[in-house]
């Protein structure tokens, strides 16, 4: 069984007047994002939206001192980008659609995404969105450590770093064992 872990496709993280947006690059995978995103849904394959949430004037939260706010609890930032909005409002009833909110780069860290994905029998992970060397790198490494096998599509993954995305590709299949197509 497989699901697909849609991470952080946001109007923060890919709008051009995002709070810490990757821009065109992250502009550019939209459309394969939305593409296999419906067809994941449409096949019945789990399919997870791993959202990053925020909470205004965090100042324990460890990415305050890194990065500008972001993603914040409540504001338009955590919409989802473009058309991938339309898809999940058109299927965010469906029993197999979970929208997820994360604090921390990894979909799993502090979340119940393992338990979710383990109780439907899913032992492969397909991970698609944003910054490919940060939140799918994260994601995709805590997949490893717990037994997945990782899939990573290289034309629905971005970043605002080229050479950290370029990097994270290198990685994803030298050092995780993990399928980039």
């Amino acid at each position: 069984m497989k699901a697909l872990i849609n991470i952080d496709y946001t109007y923060d993280f890919v709008a051009d007047a995002g709070a810490l947006t990757c821009g065109k690059p992250g502009q550019a995978i939209e459309e394969k994002i939305t593409s296999l995103t419906k067809e994941f849904i449409e096949q019945g394959d789990y399919v997870v939206f791993a959202i990053d949430v925020h909470d205004k004037g965090d100042e324990f939260h460890p990415e305050t001192k890194l990065f500008p706010p972001h993603n914040l609890r409540g504001t338009a930032g955590r919409d989802l980008f473009g058309s991938l909005q339309e898809v999940y409002e058109a299927h965010k009833e469906r029993e197999n659609v979970l929208y997820l909110d994360k604090s921390r780069y990894s979909a799993f860290a502090g979340t119940d995404l393992e338990i979710k994905l383990r109780e439907r029998g899913i032992t492969e992970v397909h991970l698609a969105g944003v910054c490919t060397d940060i939140c799918v790198l994260h994601t995709a490494v805590d997949a490893y450590n717990k037994g997945f096998k990782i899939v990573i599509y290289k034309d629905a993954v971005a970043s605002f770093n080229q050479s950290g995305h370029g990097w994270a590709l290198g990685h994803f299949e030298q050092s995780l064992g993990a399928l980039v197509k």
